[in-house]
């Protein structure tokens, strides 16, 4: 639990002015592959950084980041294109990363994220109850 915390304290520190969470309402049709929930996100002047949920096995080329632009932004929306199969399930997901040049954007370009954020669980105990 205490790593998540970290985890999500970490990404916070490193969204930058031009990240925002408010997404405009962009069309995922013809878009390959399932849309992908995200544990967080985080972005600096020229680099996306996400965290997804892994089985065991997924790695960059398994998730796919689809740009849509608008006029004074851009809209990113990450696919998973392959399946990960594994049986490891790892709590805190997987770290994939993009360089704005890879996106095809501007370094300090204002970008959001269509994908849903994945919250962690909350175990309670029956001694709280």
């Amino acid at each position: 639990m205490r790593r998540t915390a970290a985890l999500y304290a970490a990404a916070a520190a490193l969204v930058g002015g031009c990240a925002t969470t408010d997404a405009p309402n962009v069309s995922t049709a013809g878009m390959p592959g399932q849309l992908e929930p995200i544990h967080a996100a985080a972005f600096t002047r020229d680099l996306a950084v996400f965290w997804v949920s892994s089985n065991g096995c997924t790695s960059k080329a398994d998730v796919k980041p689809f740009i849509t632009r608008l006029r004074d932004s851009a809209v990113i929306t990450l696919r998973r294109v392959d399946e990960d199969r594994c049986a490891e399930p790892r709590a805190d997901g997987v770290q994939v990363q993009w360089t704005f040049e890879e996106l095809g954007l501007e370094p300090g370009a204002q970008v959001t994220v269509n994908n849903p954020y994945m919250m962690p669980q909350i175990v309670k105990s029956n001694d709280n109850l």
